[in-house]
């Protein structure tokens, strides 16, 4: 009994695969409301200021790192939690693929987070005219919260390499 109870334990890993394979239809959202910004935004590059172009410039910069981190998210996970993906030898292969654990992945995350962060803290102080300034406090500590949260994790991460060797 308890062989079979591990045995279905294990197998249902497998649930894991659909949800990761979920998250390239994310990817696919993203890339149509990229496309859809460069469209309006090349419709109307000659009427718009140069600020709002940063803007947008900045909105296409925060999707492409939301991407990547889904893509990282979705190989990572699927190759520490369910199978090793078995890429032909003439195949393209990432090189990060298959050498991410789960505390780098982790750290990864969070970088990527500060990163995002930090674009939407710079899209907010592009508008800082119109915004309140209790708003502004906030956004700022809430992005030195991620920034903070990600130096701790990193460091533990460090510590925690330091006493395994």
């Amino acid at each position: 009994m308890e062989r079979f109870v591990e045995r279905l334990m294990y197998a249902t890993r497998w649930i894991l695969a659909p949800i990761y394979l979920g998250l390239s239809l994310a990817l696919v959202a993203l890339a149509v409301k990229f496309f859809q910004e460069i469209w309006h935004l090349l419709a109307h590059v000659t009427e718009v200021p140069e600020a709002d172009i940063v803007l947008v410039v900045l909105s296409l910069i925060d999707i492409a790192l939301v991407s990547g981190l889904i893509v990282m998210v979705m190989f990572t996970s699927y190759e520490n939690f369910v199978s090793r993906m078995d890429i032909h030898e003439d195949t393209e292969k990432l090189d990060w693929l298959g050498t991410l654990d789960t505390n780098s992945l982790k750290n990864k995350v969070a970088a990527s987070i500060v990163a995002i962060s930090s674009i939407h803290l710079l899209k907010i102080f592009m508008n800082a005219a119109s915004i309140d300034n209790e708003k502004l406090l906030w956004y700022v500590v809430i992005h030195l919260t991620f920034v903070i949260s990600a130096f701790a994790m990193g460091y533990l991460d460090k510590m925690t390499h330091k006493k395994a060797h």
